[in-house]
């Protein structure tokens, strides 16, 4: 076959099913991952501390003047929220929560968490803590710090303010006395003078100033600066991690088996094998010969073998058969088994084989061969069958025949011999196994040889008859002889003693399903090709057969 006809098979699309088998072929891989992501989940959920959540809901109230009043508006444009969660979370609150829980600020600060709904005046204060009443004090102590800082905030505004209208209040009383001692004691009040009238006039304006400052003064005094209430105090029982320790491993599973797949795919796109024997044969250049799977008990097909060996007969019944070399990249391809498979195969039907093997592969073979010799024993090859003697018959004399009278010739009587009879073979064993007639009578003696069987060709070795043939063991370099010589090669990719065979014979490559290399595949091809070895076709091992 030229090799410069075979072309490289056509790339196809890669199916959800192809998808799937990859996980599966890399089981082990994404059992590993999942193991390890629930290991992690268990020792957080063993040695970590469980973190306890306690919340509190606290409104918040604007500051109005008439409680009872109904801000005009949204929630939160009467209240800015934005700013109330800043207070919320200020240093003075997580002060006041560490001095009551104990801890430091930052941790405080990590704990403390407050929540502002868009559109209202409700604010959560959630705290975790490493027990039930950490989270319950510190939650309740940072919403009432909360309120009792805004509250202070509050009041401080409001004394300022009244300050305020207190001095201005106090400034403008002062003008008023000085403009009341400005007034003259004895004054026509028919036709008061000019100067009068003026001071009179800046005297009512100062009193309905005064007026006017101490109303703004009551209703700054009246305003309701209660900040809010509590509305949800926190208390026990709260929440805690530990609570969701089942959905915990439910999600540390789905997250193990996500990240052994994500890790099977990455492995997939980092070790390339050959999956199919398309990809084999693109990469050989030969076809392919046969395809051996495994049956139930984990031994290689005996169907498979037979027609293995069907296709393998053009190069081994031929009048002088060249030897059949099989080889192969690396050692995990079961090289051997499909080698002792074969010359099982062969001497089932009658063939001596002659099956050569490295000193390191003789042990490996051997049982293999054993038991195809207790599957199929050895056969005796049937004997040619010797017909018994018979008895012979009496001999009787015959008379001398008379004259025939003188007369009417229809009276002659005709007077017949007796038929001597033929001598029959007896076995004599002291003549070497050859077979010597004998009769009754004084006659000569006839001899007959015996017909022997073909004989087989003599082979050296080790051997074992299965079937009507025989396996014979010989070593890998040995001379050549009669009958089918198989050679089973140590892995060619950095042994070269199998592909020095492969020179004067047929080598036939052995490749994996999802085991071997396409790189060392290819570079075992290269390294044939180089030396001027060409494959006559590949094996493909792997399948498995219900």
């Amino acid at each position: 076959m030229d090799v410069t006809d075979v072309t490289p098979a056509r790339q196809r699309p890669v199916g959800l099913a192809e998808l799937a088998r990859i996980p599966v072929r890399r089981w082990r891989t994404v059992l590993a991952a999942t193991g390890l992501v629930l290991l992690l989940v268990a020792a957080y959920l063993l040695f970590f501390p469980a973190t306890y959540t306690a919340t509190t809901a606290v409104v918040v109230r604007p500051v109005v003047t008439d409680p009872f009043s109904v801000p005009s508006g949204g929630a939160d444009r009467a209240v800015n929220m934005t700013a109330e969660s800043g207070i919320a979370t200020s240093n003075g609150v997580i002060d006041k929560v560490a001095s009551i829980t104990g801890r430091d600020t930052t941790g405080v600060a990590d704990a403390l968490t407050v929540e502002t709904p868009v559109g209202g005046q409700v604010m959560r204060f959630s705290y975790s803590g490493h027990s039930e009443a950490e989270a319950v004090d510190g939650a309740n102590g940072a919403a009432e710090a909360y309120l009792e800082l805004r509250k202070g905030m509050y009041e401080n505004q409001r004394a300022a303010v009244l300050k305020s209208y207190d001095d201005t209040i106090a400034l403008v009383t002062s003008q008023r006395t000085t403009t009341q001692r400005s007034l003259p004691a004895n004054q026509n009040s028919s036709s008061p003078s000019p100067r009068t009238s003026a001071l009179l006039d800046q005297l009512r304006a100062l009193n309905d100033q005064l007026a006017t400052l101490a109303e703004q003064r009551s209703k700054i005094g009246s305003a309701d600066l209660s900040p809010g209430s509590v509305t949800s105090a926190a208390r026990a029982p709260v929440p805690s991690s530990r609570d969701a320790a089942p959905l915990i491993l439910v999600a540390g599973l789905l997250g193990g088996l996500l990240v052994g797949g994500l890790v099977a795919f990455i492995r997939e796109s980092m070790d390339r094998r050959v999956r199919t024997a398309d990809e084999v044969s693109a990469l050989v250049g030969a076809p392919l010969l046969g395809t051996v799977g495994r049956d139930r008990s984990g031994r290689l097909s005996d169907t498979d073998l037979r027609y293995l060996v069907l296709a393998l007969s053009r190069w081994v019944d031929g009048p002088k058969p060249l030897p059949l070399v099989l080889l192969s990249s690396a050692g995990d391809e079961r090289r051997e088994q499909v080698t002792a498979g074969i010359a099982a195969a062969l001497a089932q039907g009658g063939h001596e084989v002659r099956l050569g093997v490295a000193p390191e592969s003789r042990d490996r073979l051997r049982p293999l061969l054993q038991d195809a010799q207790r599957r199929h024993p050895a056969t005796e090859p049937s004997r040619p069958r010797v017909p018994r003697p018979r008895p012979a018959p009496s001999v009787v004399p015959a008379p001398a025949p008379a004259a025939a009278p003188m007369g009417n010739p229809e009276d002659t009587m005709i007077i017949q011999p007796v038929r001597k009879p033929r001598p029959f073979p007896t076995e004599d064993p002291k003549n070497g196994g050859v077979y010597r007639s004998t009769t009754t009578s004084a006659d000569k003696t006839e001899i007959i040889p015996r017909v022997l069987p073909k004989e087989t060709p003599t082979v050296d070795g080790e051997e074992l008859r299965i079937g009507a043939g025989a396996v014979h063991l010989v070593p890998l370099d040995a001379p050549a002889g009669g009958g089918v010589t198989v050679i089973d090669a140590p892995p060619a990719l950095y042994d070269e003693r199998g592909v020095r065979a492969a020179r004067e014979g047929r080598a036939v490559l052995v490749a994996a399903r999802d085991k071997t290399r396409t790189g060392r595949l290819t570079q075992l091809v290269e390294r044939l090709r180089a030396v001027g070895v060409e494959p006559v076709g590949f094996v493909v091992t792997g399948e498995k057969r219900d």
